[in-house]
């Protein structure tokens, strides 16, 4: 008895069973389908983090030059704080999205 993984949730199952016990596919029937509907879910909620991330780098950088001058006091930290976070959450959302483009090829 060897372990595997399951094509839709990936967790090890064991090769001998029909259906995976964590999300009830049969294993038996041609799984290509939900597989790459679940590859697409997964895509499109990597683009949404992306955009969050992008939407609060943006926020940021208005929050510092808001009113036509560089920020100072609270508002420089507010600002640069979100302007960090936004910038570090595209990154590596960004990395993500490439890394499950690979995954599917």
């Amino acid at each position: 008895m060897a372990l595997t993984t399951c094509p839709i949730c990936d967790k090890r199952i064991s090769d001998k069973e029909k259906v995976c016990p964590h999300c009830q596919t049969a294993l038996d029937s041609d799984t290509s389908s939900a597989k790459r509907i679940r590859q697409i879910e997964k895509s499109t909620r990597l683009m949404t983090h992306s955009f969050i991330a992008m939407t609060i780098f943006i926020a940021g950088v208005v929050v510092w030059f808001w009113g036509g001058e560089v920020a100072s006091g609270p508002r420089a930290i507010v600002g640069g704080v979100l302007f960090a976070f936004g910038f570090v959450g595209y990154l590596i959302t960004r990395v993500r999205i490439v890394l499950n483009k690979r995954k599917q090829l």
